[in-house]
């Protein structure tokens, strides 16, 4: 491993972009750069989102709900451009202070409420219509652990491991290999887990699973980052066999297509205002 020249200031500054794919965006300060009021549809539910993994996870919560025969999930999902500094707008940050996708606005009390938060918005939705959450306090329990589980392991798999793995300007070795190690250790967690389970807490399809299958699931499916081989995924047999499941899911099917704007074009379903705006391409 070769040595570093970098000598950190004594004092960090922020001169110029640091590079790779999401370098335009970032910046060391909050609140927004441009005045930008949100679309509002007709469904109780508005989201504005895009089809990143933490995104995927409301989408595919609320056509669960809808598939478990909750009308009244119905949603408007509007399409958030992150490389376009959409989430900078002055109406999405009044919803979301910390500018990242996705933030939901439930309209269906007499004050509109507003959720940021991908686990944020899944447990409102969980016990707002008392679904996929376990009845029982121990079991809930162990559900919510999974879920914030998911909550701060992510970070490394996306922000560490994807960003210098497959984003960053440069291949470094320490932070690969530094994330890669960690990415294996949170696989093997999970695979561990499943072993004795049909799903992350047991029997029942949860929230936990929600959250988890848009990052660890289609890592192990060799959807995210390209990094399949790399990171042997095979080698977890349960996790594999967990995500081949909840992949085949029709909620999960539907909810993935949603504000998606890249990849077949057959997949991609900018907005979301009816269930005929996926009916119209009923594929994967």
């Amino acid at each position: 491993m070769s040595e570093s020249s970098y000598t950190p200031p004594k004092v960090w500054t922020w001169d110029n972009e640091s590079g790779g794919r999401f370098a335009g965006i970032n910046r060391p300060t909050a609140g927004a750069t441009h005045e930008r009021e949100l679309p509002v549809g007709e469904h109780p539910f508005q989201l504005y989102s895009l089809a990143t993994p933490n995104g995927v996870k409301v989408t595919v919560m609320l056509e669960e709900l809808l598939a478990d025969g909750v009308a009244e999930a119905e949603y408007d999902a509007w399409l958030i451009n992150i490389q376009e500094g959409e989430q900078f707008g002055s109406g999405f940050v009044g919803i979301n202070p910390n500018s990242k996708i996705p933030a939901l606005v439930d309209h269906s009390g007499p004050d509109p409420a507003r959720v940021f938060e991908s686990g944020a918005i899944l447990l409102y939705l969980a016990e707002k219509f008392d679904r996929f959450v376990p009845t029982s306090l121990t079991a809930r329990a162990e559900c919510y652990s999974w879920l914030m589980w998911q909550m701060g392991s992510a970070p490394f798999l996306g922000g560490g491991f994807g960003h210098f793995y497959a984003y960053a300007p440069e291949k470094l070795e320490y932070p690969i290999n530094r994330y890669a190690m960690e990415v294996k250790r949170q696989l093997d967690v999970l695979d561990r887990n499943l072993a004795g389970r049909r799903y992350l807490c047991g029997d029942e399809y949860t929230i936990a699973d929600i959250a988890t299958f848009p990052w660890y699931g289609a890592l192990a499916m060799g959807k995210l980052y390209d990094a399949a081989e790399f990171l042997d995924v095979g080698s977890y047999r349960n996790v594999l066999r967990w995500a081949e499941e909840v992949f085949e899911r029709p909620g999960v099917i539907r909810g993935r297509r949603v504000n998606r704007a890249w990849g077949p074009e057959e997949e991609q379903v900018l907005e979301r205002h009816s269930a005929a705006d996926l009916d119209r391409h009923a594929q994967r």
